[in-house]
């Protein structure tokens, strides 16, 4: 891995159990922080308006809320979330390549409408949350988690999506196959030894990026920490080495 000029690019803070005000004080506190993820709790409990003001600071906006229904609808809602501003938008790779292709259309024809430039949708493709035992068990899916993953990239891919979400535990495998321009996000970023919460397939930071993460997506380790700035700033050391 190249050294990092910039680390605070490469970490995306996920805002989730958080409201306006604790938003408000992280980044008043935190002003290195170039990268957030609005996912679905502070987006139900706050609106499209925390958008606006975290597009006011400057930020760059993960929108996380994984779309995922028939295809109209999702390329209607990519339509509509590509005029927020946002960078990256998710899109449930699973739910088929009519859907995938509908919606990045509908991204570049929502972001041209306000002269924005277009974000890129990222597919989802297995949650970490989930482990083989749980797949094979809940949906009926006897893949591996690597081949199942590894099948949801293609397609997010053969779709023209600019990359995919992805555990750190895939990330090896699919930057052996996709070039830096296709994106991997990688959730499940933990410091060793710490509290894996409700996540399975997790991953120290330096090791993420070393096996080809793009960006890396930390929350709890950081915006629950005692101290949110310093501990930002230690992720942001570490992975500069």
């Amino acid at each position: 891995m190249k050294n990092i000029d910039n680390p605070s690019e490469k970490i995306i803070i996920a805002l989730d159990g958080m409201d306006k005000n604790n938003v408000f004080n992280l980044l008043e506190k935190t002003p290195e922080i170039i990268w957030v993820k609005v996912g679905l709790e502070l987006f139900v409990n706050e609106g499209p308006d925390v958008l606006s003001m975290l597009r006011d600071k400057g930020k760059k906006i993960f929108l996380d809320l994984k779309f995922h229904d028939i295809p109209t609808t999702v390329a209607r809602a990519c339509f509509a979330a590509s005029q927020t501003g946002a960078e990256f938008i998710s899109v449930h790779t699973c739910a088929g390549t009519k859907a995938l292709k509908m919606a990045n259309d509908a991204a570049r024809e929502g972001a041209a409408k306000v002269n924005f430039k277009p974000p890129k949708l990222l597919g989802i493709t297995i949650l970490t949350s989930w482990n083989r035992e749980s797949l094979a068990c809940d949906l009926l899916i006897n893949q591996s988690i690597d081949q199942r993953v590894e099948h949801l990239a293609e397609i997010a891919s053969k779709s023209g999506l600019g990359g995919c979400v992805c555990s750190p535990r895939e990330v090896n495998s699919l930057r052996k196959v996709y070039p830096e321009t296709f994106k991997l996000i990688t959730p499940g970023i933990r410091s060793l030894g710490s509290d894996v919460n409700d996540q399975s397939r997790v991953s120290d930071a330096s090791e993420a990026l070393k096996m080809g993460a793009s960006k890396l997506v930390i929350g709890r380790a950081i915006t629950q920490s005692n101290d949110p700035s310093i501990m930002f700033k230690s992720f942001c050391d570490k992975i500069a080495i």
